[in-house]
Formats: C-alpha cells, structure tokens, sequence
C-alpha cells in the first residue's frame, strides 16, 4: 500500500479520465498547521467526504508534507509538490522532498502494521514558518543587571515563530485526533507555558551574560538564539518542532525597578559639576518666579525667597564653588591629554634619557635623533631601499 508519482500529462491530459477522485488540502492559513484532504469526484463534480480509495489522485503543495493514513496509521508521505496516485498494491514510497534524516527513526515506530485498507484519509501538515504566535509574561521576570548593580524585573511581549521539522512525529503527538483543520493557537496552551518558561531562563542567560537590561528589547537574534538552545532540543525531539525566531514588542519594568533606574540615571547625570551648577540655576530662578506670583504679594515672596537664600546661601555658594572647580579641572585636563597627539604632530621626539626635543640632537645628553628605517615616498608608498619600488624617486637626503 502506497503512493506512486503520477505525470502531470496524465493527471491533466486525455488520460485523466481514468481517475475516479482527486484530493486537494482544504485552504491554509499563515498560521494553520494542518488540515484534512478533501476529495472531490470527477464524474458528478461534487466536493466532500475525506476517505479516499485506490486509485485516487492526491495534489500535494510547495511547503506542504501529505500523510496517507489508514485507521489512525501512516501508510505513505510524501514533501515533494506534484501528483501522487494511491496504489494499495505497491509498498510505500516515501518521497521524503525537503525533509530527509529526520524522517527515518519515526517512520519505523509509526508506519502501517500491512493489513487490509479500510479507511484511507489524506492530511497536509504545513511545512512553512508559522510566524505572529503572541505571547506575553504573566508575572515579572527577574533580571539582575551589572550595570544598575541591581535586582531588576521586566515583562515582556512579542511574538515568535516556529517550523516543523519532523512532520510525522508532529503529527502524533501534537495534532488532536479525528481533528479536520488546526491553526496553532488550537493547540498553543501548553506550548505557550513551555515558551515562557524557556523565555524566562534565556532571559537570565542574557543577564548572566552581562547585557544591559534595556539592550533586551534590541537582541531579538541572541534572544533566538538562547531559546534554541533551551527549547530545540525537546520541542524537536519530542514534537518535531523548533523555534525559529522572538521578536520583542515591548519591554516594561515594575514600578520599584523604574523608580532605581530612574535614581541610578539621575545620579549618573549629576556627576557631571556642569548639569549640578545649572540644575541649581535653573532650581533658584523657579524660586523667583514662584515668589513674582505669590498671592500675597510679589513683595512678601520675594522676602520669603530672600530668607531662604540666606538660610541656604553658604550650602548654595559651596556647592557651586565646588561644581566650577571641577569644570575647571576638566577644562585643564583636555588640554592636557590632547598634549601628546600636538607633541607628535610638531615633531617632538623623546630620547631615551627621557628627555623631549625638537632638534636631531638631545639636548640633554646629545644622542643623535633616531632615524627610522622606512621612509614614505611622494608617491604614498613606504619603502626602506634607497629607491621607491612603485615610481623609482630616490629617498631623500
């Protein structure tokens, strides 16, 4: 009992008349993941029913895989597109198409016993990637950022996409029996558990990694790649399935977290004196036109202001004492730094004394300049010889 490869000029040509019934798969969505085969006769037109007989002929799709059963067992596949008819006099032929290794060890433990067929139906399982399945993390996950030096918690959303590989083992352990059509959201519910968790766990690989926690939303591929490595191996050898790629739409913090990342990067910009000093100006002139609007009078504001600033004033005048001698140290140490780059560029040299100079002799201890053994031609090529190599000018004096 099998399935033999039909020309496409016999199933279309004169002698298409010959077939009693064609079966084509029932419409796919993007995220169906399998549906039945209806059949359709060619003498009367009439569309229904699923079991099939011999001599049948089944239409198979580009990134579709067709399973010929017989009461609940798999009598032949195939991934290749074309015409297949049904031969209940001929082994299996098990056109593997796209898909080849995979297939082998679960055929053996799923194929047909070899008794009397009674009740052939076709299935297509879509070998396409199912993409857009959502999903969203019910409670915070930890995450403990280096950065921040601190116990943080996100919530993620998005959503992923997945493949087939193995269709037969996806066919037995995943599509619900006597099931007609199944989109993925049919059979999601636990998968969607076993993805969160998975999801959970990468997103600690990438804390233990030392990525900053607001880098989760842009490292969709490394976030892929953790998942395959924690969900793949399972969902592929035990459902025939594997992820192929998460996409984050969303990333949100707890009301704690958001309050210490907040205060983290408030910190960090007040440790610039500059942003201190005009924060501070910016603090007193608020106060003054607060006062000009004081209801009882901008008089009596201003009084008020003027207590507070001597109450404040030394605290106030220190600290941006303070804030401007930073910035003047800052200032001081640009130069500073840029000092080398300016040294070399006006061609001092540092003899091995210790000692700068400008000249071809030290004038500390009077060792000559050392002279370097290449030299750069007109012409951009850097040589050693006496002559360029690439123009022939002779190397100058």
């Amino acid at each position: 009992m099998g399935i033999i490869r039909a020309a496409v000029s016999s199933v279309t040509g004169a002698l298409s008349d010959q077939f009693l019934e064609t079966v084509e798969p029932e419409s796919m969505g993007e995220q169906t993941v399998f549906v039945r085969g209806v059949v359709k006769n060619r003498k009367n037109g009439k569309t229904g029913g699923s079991v099939i007989s011999n001599g049948s002929v089944i239409h198979v799709y580009d990134n579709q895989f067709m399973l010929l059963v017989d009461g609940g067992k798999i009598v032949d596949y195939t991934a290749e597109p074309g015409y297949f008819i049904v031969d209940n006099s001929s082994a299996p032929s098990l056109f593997n198409g796209q898909i080849k290794e995979s297939l082998k060890d679960v055929w053996e433990r799923f194929k047909f016993a070899g008794s009397t067929p009674l009740s052939q139906q076709v299935y297509y399982i879509n070998l396409q990637e199912i993409k857009g399945i959502k999903f969203g993390t019910r409670n915070p996950i930890n995450y403990f950022d280096s950065f921040y030096n601190a116990e943080l918690f996100l919530r993620a959303h998005g959503t992923y996409s997945i493949k087939i590989s193995n269709p037969i083992l996806f066919y037995q352990e995943a599509i619900p029996r006597n099931a007609v059509k199944v989109n993925i959201d049919d059979i999601n519910s636990q998968y969607l558990s076993e993805f969160l968790e998975a999801l959970q766990a990468s997103i600690n690989k990438m804390s233990a990694d030392g990525q900053r926690i607001s880098f989760v939303a842009s490292k969709s591929t490394e976030l892929s790649r953790y998942m395959a490595e924690t969900l793949d191996e399972s969902w592929r050898a035990l459902r025939g399935m594997e992820v192929i790629s998460v996409g984050i739409a969303s990333i949100s913090y707890d009301e704690e977290s958001q309050k210490l990342i907040n205060m983290r990067n408030q910190g960090a910009m007040m440790s610039d004196p500059s942003i201190r000093e005009g924060y501070m100006q910016s603090a007193v002139a608020a106060g003054l036109q607060a006062a000009g609007s004081n209801a009882n009078g901008a008089a009596a504001g201003f009084m008020g202001v003027g207590m507070g600033m001597q109450a404040a004033g030394g605290f106030m005048g220190s600290a941006s004492q303070m804030n401007y001698q930073q910035m003047q140290m800052q200032q001081q140490a640009a130069p500073a730094q840029a000092a080398p780059s300016a040294a070399a560029a006006a061609g001092v040299w540092t003899c091995s004394c210790g000692a700068q100079n400008t000249g071809k002799f030290c004038s500390e201890c009077g060792n000559p300049k050392p002279v370097s053994d290449t030299w750069t031609c007109e012409c951009g090529a850097v040589n050693k010889g006496k002559f360029c190599p690439e123009c022939g000018k002779k190397r100058p004096e």
